[in-house]
């Protein structure tokens, strides 16, 4: 791939003006709206749930127990199974997920990074999230470290519901536009079809999760509506010149949500999250994830999100590594020696950064 198209997929991607622009005329509107914050089950009398003064979102709680997106009832009909059951995991697995970041290696790489980095730095900037600051700041005066810089539970959510809105982007318009080239040439995809739009749809089970716990307002709605078609649009005519980068930027995308979750982790851990400390697990996740008896509580389901993201980060670092039109995916071959170390769909052989072309194919 030439310099040119990493530099023009990475304008396509993101620039410093719009991509701040863009995002603050997003937090503009989620500002304006309100959430409900369900933490299981909604109180009966309609009293507020979390009370913040002078905040833009609203906590308050509906006067009775309404279900978000309850199940539709049919006479025939019991239930609906995922399409894509989620492999197991287990404790020790997800534990092991780490923080991790690809060294860039080429032009390519380059343009996709930078691309994230603005994104990430302009997100961060009209939000208010701040976390090197807030460090830097606690080693001198933590009091002060946490009145400006805090994250509390309802800003976490709110970050996630929308962030996880956008996630489920990238997979579908890869897959979509790859199915279409097979067809137009009439050859196989070779299996990196069925991969892209599993990856899509495991984000929206993130999304559909985090609704069970918050349910957004109509500006939350309205701004999601408006990122998330921009970012379809832009991410569609860059992946059209330039796969590769495109990939690569998604991992990259998948590095930072393996670090905002683990940094939620922590918090929780610490105890600067304590109402976090008594959710349960929602049903939908339960089930998708198959989480055992005993293991179903808010930090279980985040080590499962995590586990998720950094899957998609290896992913999609090796899939920017192979040849876009002729490489088979490796995330669904059988291989001669089953016992050697190789990618597969769960994350027993976890490879952080990504498998290289030669290791795989």
């Amino acid at each position: 791939m030439t310099s040119l198209q990493s530099t023009n997929c990475a304008r396509l991607l993101a620039s410093k003006g719009s991509s701040t622009q863009l995002v603050k005329n997003v937090y503009v509107l989620v500002n304006n709206s309100h959430v409900s914050l369900n933490h299981g089950q909604r109180p009966l009398n309609g009293s507020p749930q979390w009370r913040m003064a002078n905040r833009p979102f609203s906590s308050t709680a509906a006067p009775q127990i309404k279900e978000f997106f309850p199940a539709h009832e049919t006479s025939k009909v019991r239930q609906t199974e995922a399409a894509w059951p989620h492999p197991i995991y287990t404790e020790k697995q997800m534990n092991d997920i780490k923080v991790a970041h690809r060294e860039v290696k080429n032009w390519s790489d380059r343009a996709a990074l930078t691309a994230i980095r603005i994104l990430r730095w302009s997100f961060d900037r009209i939000t208010g999230y701040k976390h090197e600051s807030a460090v830097a700041l606690a080693k001198t005066d933590p009091a002060k470290a946490v009145q400006k810089y805090s994250m509390s539970e309802r800003k976490y959510m709110i970050r996630n519901i929308f962030l996880e809105s956008i996630a489920g982007v990238p997979g579908m318009v890869g897959g979509m536009l790859r199915h279409l080239h097979s067809m137009r040439r009439m050859k196989r995809d070779n299996g990196w079809i069925e991969t892209l739009l599993e990856e899509s749809y495991n984000e929206r089970m993130h999304l559909l999760t985090f609704l069970k716990l918050a349910e957004p307002g109509w500006f939350m709605r309205l701004a999601v509506l408006g990122a998330q078609g921009v970012f379809f649009n832009a991410f569609f005519v860059a992946y059209l010149v330039s796969p590769r980068t495109c990939h690569r930027f998604v991992g990259y995308l998948e590095e930072e949500a393996v670090l905002t979750y683990s940094r939620e982790l922590a918090d929780l851990d610490a105890g600067k999250l304590p109402k976090w400390e008594k959710i349960a697990a929602p049903d939908i996740a339960v089930k998708y994830w198959n989480m055992p008896e005993g293991h179903r509580t808010m930090r279980d389901l985040l080590l499962y999100i995590r586990a998720d993201e950094a899957k998609h980060r290896e992913v999609n670092h090796t899939l920017g590594n192979l040849n876009q039109t002729e490489d088979p995916n490796p995330f669904v071959s059988n291989y001669k020696d089953p016992n050697e170390p190789h990618p597969s769909k769960g994350i027993e052989f976890l490879k952080p950064t990504g498998w290289e072309r030669k290791e795989v194919i």
